[in-house]
C-alpha cells in the first residue's frame, strides 16, 4: 500500500465523526475504522417477517460528520435498499453532514441505453440515493466515470491504480522488459493507460466482439504482446471474459497472465472459470466482501481500507482529495 502524506498539523480532530455501515461488507468498514481510530457506529438493521428492512440508529449523532459505508454489491436490491433506508434515518436525526462511501456501486453497467424502450438505471439509482439525503458520494473505481454526473450532490470517485502498482512492484516484481499491460476492451483503455504509465510499460488492446454481456464470440489482439501480460479492468463477475481473454493471450504465447480488477463482483461459476482458465493470478480489491470457502490459491485480496479511510479523514478536516487521485496517490 502506498503511504500517504499525511499533514503536519492535526488541528481538526475526529472527534465529531461517526461511522456506519450496513450489512454488505462490514468487515472493510470495520477495517476503515481501525486506519481512523475509530469505533464503528451502533444501527440496528434487521427484517420483518415479510421482508421489509428497519434500521435503528443507537446513538446520538446530532451535529456529527456521519459517514455511511455501504457496496450496493449482490444481494444488490437487497443493499442497495438497505443504503437508502440508513441515509433517511441518519437524514432525519440532525447530522450536520451525511456522506454515502459506495466502494462499489451496483448498477454502474447500465449507464445508458443499449436499445430502444430501455432504463439508465444507473441514474435512476443515483436519484434514489440523492433523494434519501446524503451531501456527498464518496465512489471507488466506477465502471464508467460519467456516472459522478448523475448525482447533483458533490461526489468524487477514486481509483484503486495506485493500490495494484504498489503490489506489482513490490510483490509480483514486475521486469519491464519483458511485461505489457493489456486493455480488454475498448472502454477499459484509459484505465489500463493509467497503469500502464505508473509502470512504464506498453499497451496492448483486446478487441472483443460480444456475444452478450459477459461472453466474448471473437477476440483480435492490437498491439505487440510480451511474456507477461497484466490485465487491468474494473471488475470480475461471472469470469466468463476472463477466460476468454486469458486464454487467448496464452494462444498468442504469452508465459504468464495476471488480472487486476477493483470489484470481485464474483457471481455464478466464477471460481471454476478462474480455477482452469490461462490466468496465474488475480488480484482484485476488498470493495466486495468475499468468503474465504469462495476464493483459491489464484486470487489475492488487496484492501482498499486506508485509501478510503485518508479519503474520509481529509473530507472531514476540509481538505483537498487530490493526492489520492492516479499518479498524485504516491
Amino acid at each position: 500500500m502506498p503511504s500517504v502524506k499525511q499533514p503536519k498539523s492535526h488541528k481538526n480532530s475526529m472527534n465529531k465523526v461517526k461511522i456506519f455501515t450496513g450489512n454488505s461488507n462490514k468487515r472493510l468498514a470495520e477495517a476503515i475504522c481501525f486506519h481512523l481510530g475509530k469505533p464503528l457506529g451502533n444501527a440496528q438493521i434487521t427484517t420483518f417477517t415479510d421482508g421489509e428492512t428497519k434500521v435503528s440508529i443507537e446513538e446520538n449523532i446530532r451535529g456529527y460528520d456521519v459517514f455511511v459505508i455501504q457496496s450496493t454489491c449482490p444481494p444488490v436490491n437487497d443493499n442497495l435498499m438497505e443504503l437508502l433506508i440508513i441515509l433517511d434515518a441518519l437524514r432525519r436525526a440532525s447530522p450536520k453532514r451525511i456522506t454515502a462511501v459506495i466502494p462499489y456501486f451496483g448498477y454502474s453497467r447500465q449507464d445508458r441505453k443499449y436499445g430502444p424502450r430501455e432504463p439508465i438505471t444507473a441514474k435512476l439509482v443515483s436519484d434514489l440515493i440523492t433523494a434519501s439525503g446524503p451531501d456527498r458520494i464518496l465512489l471507488l473505481d466506477l465502471h464508467a466515470n460519467q456516472i459522478q454526473g448523475f448525482f447533483n450532490l458533490p461526489c468524487d470517485n477514486l481509483l484503486t491504480d495506485a493500490i495494484f502498482v504498489d503490489y506489482l512492484v513490490n510483490n509480483i516484481k514486475i521486469d519491464v522488459e519483458n511485461s505489457v499491460i493489456v486493455a480488454p476492451d475498448v472502454g477499459g483503455v484509459r484505465r489500463a493507460r493509467r497503469v500502464a504509465k505508473c509502470l512504464n510499460l506498453p499497451i496492448v488492446l483486446l478487441e472483443a466482439r460480444h456475444a452478450n454481456e459477459n461472453n466474448v464470440s471473437q477476440i483480435n489482439v492490437v498491439g505487440d504482446l510480451f511474456p507477461v501480460a497484466i490485465i487491468v479492468d474494473d471488475m470480475i463477475d461471472t469470469g466468463t471474459r476472463l477466460e476468454q481473454t486469458a486464454n487467448k493471450l496464452k494462444e498468442e504465447g504469452v508465459e504468464r497472465v495476471i488480472a487486476c480488477a477493483s470489484h470481485p463482483v464474483f457471481s455464478g461459476n466464477y471460481l471454476e472459470r478462474i480455477n482452469s482458465c490461462g490466468v496465474d493470478e488475480v488480484i482484485v480489491s476488498d470493495s466486495i466482501n468475499v468468503s474465504e470457502d469462495k476464493l483459491s490459491d489464484k486470487i489475492t485480496i488487496l484492501s482498499v481500507a486506508p485509501l478510503l479511510a485518508e479519503a474520509i479523514r481529509r473530507i472531514h478536516n476540509e481538505e483537498p482529495l487530490e493526492h489520492l487521485y492516479g499518479n498524485k496517490y504516491f
